[in-house]
């Protein structure tokens, strides 16, 4: 393991060019690099390097490299050292740590790592702590390794899943390492603070206490003169941050409030004597300082809430001390750490036990309200500044936009202590004290502080999910009221907004509603696109929710659409569309062919004429767009009509079915075109079922032809849904139609099968998703024809090839569909149908899996070893599951074949060797041992990913290097 410090740059002047091409070389320069790199930190010969760079004088930034290279050695290589050789690699460390000592911190921290990570795998290394201790010595600049080390320590131990030890190693390793070190470290830093005035205040002896409080007992430093260090550490801005990490952690630990009850009851006074330090930020306007005081108590409120409610007069003054946060916080740069601590505590509240609580908490969820609306008004520039309130930092205003919403969050809180008339008798005052106090001066052009009078107005609208349809004193008063509010772009808005958001009330309220309704038709004449936006979605919610009450009114709402719709956005047009054909859908069966064709076919004219015109891309688009709007018909209007009848939602189908079928073969390469038409015969299906049968042989040959000319799997998701609405087990089906959908599906699969032996997998990998999920439904609706026929063996052989794809999406269909008929090779498959498996099913399905489960075992350990993305690791497994579920023998024999295969030198014999017997020992266990065997397989691939396959840290950071070093 010895570096020879003499002239060691030939030895990795290889490496040092390759960094300095990461940084500064061309683009292909740069690969070639990185390729080099990443092979090298995976070597035997980095470690002999890696070391020499950090004994050499080299830049700081290579030697950063170095130190980073190291840490990914000793995680995951350790194996390539002789045991009989990692004393030498400790102590070689431990050097390097001393010549590091001063700095830089970055590589002296990853040096700690090092150390730490080694001291896990060394299991007989016994006195780590006081090796370290001792070795580093006394000097100021050992203490900062010393800490640095005992900071790092419990969160590697904490991480030990990275490094190659069973689980009761790692357990074991954790109490010697910690466990039994708890008291000496405690020893060790209350020294350490009492030697002087600038350790008592050095940030990195309170990051080591927020580290080791896991494992420390928390009385023990609540108890200890550690606990005046910290609370003398707030008042220096040198470790505030520290400090108050430090006793976020403590409040943490505390949080089974009866066991550390009197831990708490000696907290709780300091804590409380900090409220004076909140004014004072303010006053500072000092944003860290107030944004840590609120975290503070926020944090400890959130520990102890169940105290705050159970024990109200005590610990009141936690409360007021996070309204007061709430309050103070005039640039809104805290108030977000406060919102989980009353959600939290309404949680309590609410509870019949805590009804007298929530009595003495009343009034400060009152004063809540108040801050809250106040908190939520928009910002009042100079009237020159009008047009953009906040002086173009877009990223300020989407800050307040996302605040505000969470903050209408906390109004909802408010509304389940207070009562929701309470909440909006609040919004009722300050709508009244603005129309009393400037209502008189506003003009076309100006309306005087509009900020306060909108601020209400959103809080009304944050609250409208509380407000029960029955609520009969406040809204009465303030719907009428609202839409008498002047005109001003902001007002306007939110005005629409909160009308809206109470449409349910509204249709409860029919009185109401001609004042809204008109209101809102008004607004889509205005020269503001976002109140027309507003107004599209207030449409939408006014027809959804009071369509009954406008049915009578259903020809001239067509009148009105067909006028408006041209001048709206898509989304607005959608929204419109959304909310009129609600109100088609409630009208008498009698009448709904005349009405889709009132409201159709304007827009199938629309449709044909932009078909005709669209000879670019935007063009084709509009067509697409287009196709969405009368998808929206027929997705909502499903007439009820007895079976056998004739429905005539379907009969209006039948009419525009040729013209959709012309515009998809115009454009069946225009594959947003095919989408949206699939889409809408998707919905026919889904809408109008068995009722389509007299449709379903035209539509067929469309999705046929469509999909072997296009090769798009959106055809394959139409053919999905009438697999499931003429399935053997649906009602009025007969049995020839049966067949012949079946029939039809078998000519998509072979369709399928024939792209998939033309092209690999990497190109079609889309539509291997929508052919997979596809299948799920085939074999979920007809199990019995799919595991019989002749496609079943090809189909599945393709999902395996489909395996080496590395997009998630794909991946997850292929193998769910895999799990699926695995499942029918047992006694419970993922079936539609409550009947047994039969024999015969199960017999055919393992006879698939002997003749390809070592493929298919093959090409899931590379895939969770290797290829696929993080969210297949568990399907994946679960694949394998269901294997050792029927066929546990075959299966371990699959496991341990592959596993052999592997690379020599990337596995060791003895590792297979553990992880079979393992394997064995669980499958002994019977049912109870199979999820322990799939842990053990999610182990050891993910242990090989991480050592051989993913990247290591530190490539991506030599370009950025250099600026971690300045100062």
């Amino acid at each position: 393991m010895a570096a020879n410090g003499s002239g060691p740059q030939q030895a990795f002047a290889p490496v040092l060019t390759a960094m300095s091409t990461m940084r500064d070389g061309q683009r292909e320069q740069k690969q070639a690099a990185h390729s080099y790199l990443e092979k090298f930190q995976k070597s035997t010969e980095a470690w002999q390097i890696t070391i020499g760079i950090l004994q050499s004088q080299v830049d700081a930034e290579h030697q950063m490299f170095a130190a980073t290279t190291l840490r990914g050695k000793v995680t995951y290589d350790i194996q390539q050292i002789p045991a009989g050789a990692l004393p030498e690699l400790r102590d070689q460390i431990l050097g390097l740590l001393k010549v590091f000592a001063a700095g830089p911190r970055p590589i002296r921290t990853q040096l700690c790592v090092c150390l730490a990570i080694l001291a896990i795998q060394m299991i007989g290394w016994k006195d780590v702590v006081q090796t370290i201790v001792s070795a580093l010595g006394n000097e100021a600049e050992s203490h900062a390794c010393i800490l640095e080390f005992l900071k790092v320590l419990p969160e590697e131990v904490t991480e030990g899943r990275k490094i190659n030890l069973t689980e009761e190693e790692l357990s074991q390793r954790a109490q010697e390492l910690l466990g039994d070190n708890a008291s000496l470290v405690v020893g060790l830093l209350i020294s350490y603070a009492q030697s002087s005035d600038s350790a008592a205040t050095n940030p990195q002896l309170l990051e080591v206490i927020t580290s080791w409080l896991r494992e420390v007992p928390v009385g023990d430093i609540v108890n200890s003169p550690l606990l005046n260090i910290i609370f003398n550490a707030l008042d220096n801005d040198r470790s505030f941050e520290a400090a108050t990490d430090c006793l976020v952690a403590i409040f943490k630990e505390t949080r089974d409030v009866d066991e550390y009850l009197s831990t708490i009851q000696i907290l709780l006074p300091r804590i409380i004597a900090l409220r004076p330090r909140i004014q004072q930020a303010a006053e500072q306007e000092d944003t860290d300082l107030y944004k840590g005081i609120t975290r503070i108590f926020a944090e400890a409120g959130e520990a102890w809430v169940v105290l705050i409610a159970r024990e109200p007069t005590s610990f009141r003054p936690i409360v007021e001390a996070v309204l007061e946060c709430a309050a103070r916080d005039i640039d809104r740069d805290a108030i977000a750490l406060t919102f989980i601590f009353w959600y939290e505590l309404k949680l309590y509240l609410i509870l019949e036990r805590y009804i007298e609580a929530r009595m003495q908490y009343v009034d400060i969820y009152s004063k809540l309200v108040d801050v809250m609306i106040k908190q939520l008004e928009y910002p009042s520039p100079d009237g020159a500044n009008e047009a953009d309130l906040f002086d173009g930092d877009r990223e300020a205003e989407e800050k307040f936009r996302e605040f505000r919403h969470h903050m209408g969050d906390v109004l909802k809180d408010c509304c389940e202590i207070m009562g929701v008339t309470e909440c909006l008798s609040k919004v009722l005052v300050c709508i009244k004290t603005w129309m009393a106090s400037y209502a008189s001066q506003a003009t076309e052009n100006s309306v005087p502080h509009w900020q306060q009078l909108e601020a209400p107005l959103f809080s009304m609208r944050a609250m409208g999910r509380m407000v029960d349809k029955d609520e009969d004193i406040i809204l009465p008063q303030i719907i009428p009221l609202i839409v008498q509010i002047p005109n001003h772009e902001k007002l306007r808005f939110a005005t629409i907004m909160v009308l809206g958001r109470y449409t349910e009330w509204t249709s409860n309220h029919p009185e109401f509603l001609e004042i809204q309704f008109t209101y809102i038709v008004s607004s889509f004449g205005t020269d503001s696109k976002e109140i027309v936006r507003a107004a599209a979605m207030a449409m939408k919610f006014f027809c959804s929710d009071c369509k009954h009450l406008l049915s009578g009114q259903v020809v001239q709402l067509q009148n009105f659409y067909d006028q408006t719709l041209d001048k709206l956005p898509g989304i607005s047009q959608d929204e419109l569309t959304e909310g009129v054909a609600s109100v088609v859908a409630v009208q008498p069966p009698a009448q709904i062919y005349d009405l889709l064709k009132l409201y159709c076919d304007p827009l199938m004219a629309r449709l044909m004429t932009k078909a005709n015109l669209a000879t670019d891309e935007d063009g084709k688009l509009a067509v697409a767009d287009h196709l969405q709007l009368i998808t929206f018909f027929v997705q909502l209007v499903t007439p009820y009509v007895e079976p056998g009848q004739e429905n005539p939602a379907v009969k209006y189908c039948q009419e525009i079915f040729p013209v959709l079928s012309t515009i998809l073969e115009s454009f069946i390469q225009f594959i947003p075109i095919c989408e949206r038409i699939c889409r809408c015969w998707r919905y026919m299906v889904i809408s109008y079922r068995t009722a389509m049968a007299p449709l379903l042989p035209q539509m067929a040959n469309k999705l046929a032809s469509g999909f072997a000319v296009s090769k798009q799997g959106c055809f394959l998701w139409v053919t999905s849904a009438i697999l499931r609405e003429f399935s053997e087990d649906r009602e009025h089906v007969d049995e020839q139609t049966t067949e012949a959908i079946y029939a039809f599906f078998e000519a998509q699969s072979t369709n399928m099968l024939r792209m998939m032996s033309n092209l690999p997998p990497q190109d079609l990998p889309d539509v291997i998703e929508d052919f997979y999920r596809l299948l799920i439904d085939a074999l979920l609706y007809y199990p019995h024809k799919l595991v019989r026929s002749e496609l079943f063996s090809p189909i599945f052989q393709a999902a395996i090839a489909a395996l080496a794809l590395e997009q998630r999406d794909p991946l997850s269909a292929s193998l769910h569909y895999i799990r699926d008929v695995i499942g029918y090779g047992g006694d419970n498959p993922p079936s539609s149908s409550s009947s047994p498996n039969p024999p015969e099913i199960q017999h055919t399905v393992q006879e698939l899996i002997l003749s390809n489960g070592e493929q298919l075992v093959k090409s899931i350990m590379a895939g969770m070893m290797i290829t696929f993305p993080n969210d297949c690791f568990s399907d994946g497994s679960g694949v394998l599951l269901g294997l050792f579920e029927i066929m546990p023998q075959q299966t371990t024999a699959w496991v341990d074949k592959t596993v052999r295969m592997l690379p020599p030198g990337t596995v060791s014999e003895n590792e297979i060797d553990r992880l079979l017997a393992g394997i064995r020992d669980r499958l002994s266990l019977g049912r109870d041992g199979l999820r322990k065997v799939r842990s053990l397989l999610q182990d050891f691939t993910n242990s090989y990913r991480r050592r051989y396959v993913a990247p290591r840290d530190g490539l991506g950071d030599l370009e950025a290097t250099r600026f971690r070093f300045n100062g």
